[in-house]
């Protein structure tokens, strides 16, 4: 396995607007699938003003690391004001979300340890 460089604008969106997931659209820069990578996937989130990312869990613990924007993530129901510059740990299986609350586009970066996008089975409340 080699070091690897991506240009987040040279990497195509991917967006989520349906009543349960959310208005979201989102950038997968290194994911086993895609990149000559392992160990790590990771990508890029924009959500638009009154955007937001349904309510889910995952099995793996997530990182966010907002860098622009500034929005509310709720952590197992309970509603945490962020902005850039803030980052937040998420423990496996915690029910959270996101969702843009100011004028511009919420940027956030986010991690999970595990080789793949394909890795990460998300469980949205809104489905039961």
């Amino acid at each position: 396995m080699r070091p690897q460089v991506r240009d987040s604008s040279q990497v195509e969106s991917e967006v989520w607007d349906d009543p349960v997931r959310g208005d979201v659209s989102f950038r997968v820069l290194f994911s086993a699938d895609r990149t000559p990578t392992s160990s790590l996937y990771t990508g890029l989130t924009e959500l638009a003003p009154g955007g937001w990312l349904g309510l889910h869990r995952h099995t793996q613990a997530e990182v966010y690391h907002l860098v622009e924007g500034s929005g509310v993530v709720v952590l197992d129901g309970v509603e945490h004001s962020v902005a850039a510059g803030s980052a937040v740990f998420i423990p496996g299986d915690a029910e959270h979300g996101i969702r843009n609350t100011g004028e511009g586009t919420l940027r956030f970066v986010y991690a999970f340890a595990t080789d793949a996008i394909d890795d990460v089975v998300y469980r949205f409340s809104a489905d039961g």
